[in-house]
């Protein structure tokens, strides 16, 4: 790091040694890793408990409507990422998601508790859209807060590489769901894991596990000091008096959000979703894997691919941001069709088609994969690969083919993800930095990503092409390689401490 100037060079020297770093990187990462798990538990179990919340008798119309829960998550996040992003800017990064983590925990814990359909009638998924509404509006706070923090304490020749374990939490987060319900599934019939017999239904373990991890974060939390420079920031009467205004409505500052948004962030928020969450649902739903041997297979691939975050957080501190961002985009785009290809053929469904018939009564769409008979008839798609025992699973070549499928797109996903915060601090000035970068993170991901599985699943009913469902993450992925190359700036360099010490 390059010798910076008066106190915030000392400031610097004196408090963040490498031990203080990773004890903020820890506390930090333990806490969003946590938020994550929450989130994505309820995507986890879509199969499971979508019918639970919804009216009996179209197991399609719920598990569609449940993806549109689900997506609501993923749409108030911009709005989260507002109303938290102003708090970190004025109050504080600690203080803003101090209080995200307590409204993702609060949320989630009511989800273990929360009545079914059959109990409360309509008033179930009416809760259940509320407190999806709650965790998206923590989680736009969350993100935002845990990299401005840590990047805000860390070198900035080293940034890419520091930030880097704050983007593993969202993939550790969703392994951890899915391995936590893994194992509370091993432990039970599917029956009382479902609810369908007497005492606690296992679905619900899941959630009720998020309590206990909460308080542990937040214990470690609220022993944090804030970030050295909001208190330089802070102490020199540099913070805006109004973020939200301040970023949006300059140009200067508004041009670099639209170009983050477009050039970067919406094809890095399609790319993360397909590769994982889109990647399940497609093995589940369309190939018709068995539903716990599609979670090892994702989960498998999962972890083989977590250390490739630091990989590429690291290589870009030494040539740049903008080119393995752009390039994990255009891979994907490119790939895509193929490697779906290749998960059709691997996992023995042979599935070709879905058909989709509406409900007379309700209008729904009711989806079945159709698989191809010897004599090209079109049948019903049996379950296949029904293994519950990992053991037995990884004794087959055609999970270790659908792992390593799911892996190539979740190395995709570590070239756009690894660098992408630190991007996004050097892009912002400090004062507004919370706000700014927020709002084009959580667009990309809550919109262009989090719409995915619900557009994907969406397409392949209506037009019965299994592979409809990769054109919008192609599309937009094209589009985010293209607004980027042309207009994204390089920020590898950007001095974040001199650029603070200069103006205090």
């Amino acid at each position: 790091m390059a010798e910076t100037n008066g106190d915030l060079g000392a400031l610097y020297n004196d408090q963040v040694s490498k031990g203080k770093i990773w004890q903020v990187i820890g506390a930090s990462s333990l806490g969003t890793v946590i938020e994550w798990y929450d989130f994505y538990i309820f995507g986890s179990l879509t199969t499971v408990i979508s019918p639970l919340f919804y009216p009996p008798g179209n197991d399609t119309f719920a598990y569609i409507m449940y993806l549109a829960t689900f997506a609501v998550g993923f749409l108030v996040r911009p709005f989260g990422a507002l109303f938290f992003g102003r708090i970190g800017d004025v109050v504080g990064r600690k203080y803003a998601f101090l209080v995200t983590l307590l409204i993702m925990g609060g949320a989630t814990a009511v989800l273990g508790f929360l009545p079914t359909f059959e109990t409360i009638g309509w008033a179930a998924p009416i809760i259940l859209l509320i407190l999806r509404i709650l965790q998206g509006l923590a989680l736009g706070g969350e993100y935002g807060g845990a990299a401005v923090y840590v990047a805000e304490h860390v070198p900035d020749s080293q940034r890419g590489f520091y930030t880097s374990f704050i983007q593993i939490t969202a993939t550790l987060g969703l392994f951890m769901s899915l391995a936590v319900i893994l194992i509370v599934q091993n432990t039970m019939s599917p029956e009382q894991f479902a609810g369908k017999t007497d005492g606690i239904a296992g679905w619900r373990i899941p959630f009720l596990v998020s309590i206990f991890l909460i308080i542990i974060s937040l214990y470690i939390r609220l022993k944090m000091e804030e970030s050295p420079i909001f208190q330089q920031v802070k102490s020199s009467g540099m913070t805006s008096a109004n973020p939200l205004i301040e970023a949006f409505t300059k140009w200067k500052n508004l041009k670099t959000v639209l170009i983050s948004l477009f050039g970067a962030t919406a094809g890095q928020g399609v790319v993360w979703y397909a590769g994982q969450f889109f990647a399940l649902f497609y093995l589940q739903t369309i190939l018709n894997v068995n539903n716990t041997s599609s979670q090892y297979i994702v989960a498998i691939a999962l972890l083989l691919a977590l250390p490739f975050f630091v990989f590429f957080g690291a290589l870009s501190d030494r040539i740049g941001r903008k080119w393995i961002i752009l390039g994990g985009c255009l891979l994907a785009m490119l790939t895509y069709i193929p490697i779906y290809g290749a998960m059709q053929s691997a996992a023995g469904s042979n599935v070709v088609t879905a058909t989709s018939q509406k409900d007379p009564v309700t209008g729904a769409i009711k989806l079945t994969p159709q698989s191809a008979a010897p004599d090209g008839t079109l049948v019903t798609a049996e379950k296949v690969l029904p293994y519950t025992s990992l053991g037995e699973l990884l004794s087959q070549s055609a999970a270790w083919k659908l792992i390593f499928l799911i892996f190539i797109q979740v190395f995709w996903v570590t070239m756009v993800y690894g660098p992408i915060a630190a991007y996004l601090v050097e892009a912002f000035p400090a004062k507004i930095r919370y706000t700014a970068l927020s709002l084009p993170y959580h667009i990309g991901n809550g919109v262009f990503g989090g719409l995915l599985p619900l557009i994907g699943v969406s397409l392949i009913a209506q037009t019965g092409n299994i592979y409809a469902g990769l054109y919008y993450p192609m599309a937009i992925a094209g589009i985010t390689f293209v607004v980027g190359a042309i207009l994204l700036r390089e920020t590898r360099g950007h001095k974040i401490w001199e650029e603070v010490d200069s103006k205090s």
